[in-house]
């Protein structure tokens, strides 16, 4: 935020702007499609105010904490705290966390995630509320967002199906971490382990799960080994890279 706010409510703030974004789309747009736009800037307002807190500095941080803990008429929620500027770089933990993990989203609603993400990044620069820079790595952000979440949410239901098959019993060593994918080869896949970077594999999968795997994305869940063979034991989520 620049100096001139820092202690005091944006102007105009980030509700505000969303707002404005919101209005010009519905001149343009199909019904059923601004309704997706609606329902994707809900979405985004409310990982900013569940989340976006976490990264502020210090000066920004204080002024967060008065008026959200604030009681009645002087309670503010992050997203009429601040302004447009905080808007951008947390487009990320939106897409790449939020849409993943706390939203129960059909491909549809992944797309338009990273669909209106584009469009807004665009926006933004477009009205001066955002740097061109910024926005188009933004845009390109959502751009990738809009082509790898449907297939993220894919995988993770093929992983599930697949894992749900699995006879733990067998089972001496479970490990449960983020597993990045380092490795792909036609019906197996190597992970390794955020805790200890330890690479695990080669683990067996069906060709229909290996082929939708890319080096680099992210798959919370457990794998466990028995008879020194490493198996995908549950998966709960896949992040895209």
């Amino acid at each position: 935020m620049p100096a001139e706010h820092r202690g005091r409510i944006a102007n105009p703030t980030i509700a505000e702007v969303l707002a404005q974004f919101l209005a010009d789309q519905r001149a343009r747009l199909a019904p059923r499609t601004f309704a997706q736009y609606e329902q994707v800037v809900d979405l985004l307002m409310r990982s900013l105010d569940s989340y976006a807190y976490q990264s502020l500095d210090k000066a920004d941080a204080k002024l967060f904490d008065r008026l959200y803990h604030a009681e009645g008429n002087e309670h503010r929620e992050y997203c009429e705290i601040f302004g447009p500027a905080h808007i951008l770089p947390n487009i990320g933990e939106f897409l790449g966390y939020f849409m993943v993990r706390k939203v129960i989203a059909g491909k549809d609603l992944l797309r338009a995630a990273g669909t209106v993400m584009k469009k807004l990044a665009e926006w933004l620069a477009d009205k001066g509320y955002a740097g061109v820079e910024d926005a188009g790595d933004a845009a390109v952000r959502g751009a990738t967002a809009a082509r790898d979440l449907p297939k993220a949410e894919d995988l993770a239901s093929r992983f599930h199906r697949f894992a749900g098959d699995q006879d733990r019993r067998s089972e001496t060593d479970v490990v449960e971490d983020y597993f990045t994918i380092t490795r792909v080869t036609p019906g197996k896949v190597w992970l390794e382990g955020l805790a200890d970077g330890q690479e695990l594999g080669p683990i067996d999968v069906p060709e229909d799960i290996s082929r939708r795997c890319t080096v680099g994305w992210t798959i919370s869940g457990a794998v466990g080994r028995g008879a020194k063979v490493w198996r995908i034991l549950e998966v709960w989520n896949v992040y895209p890279g």
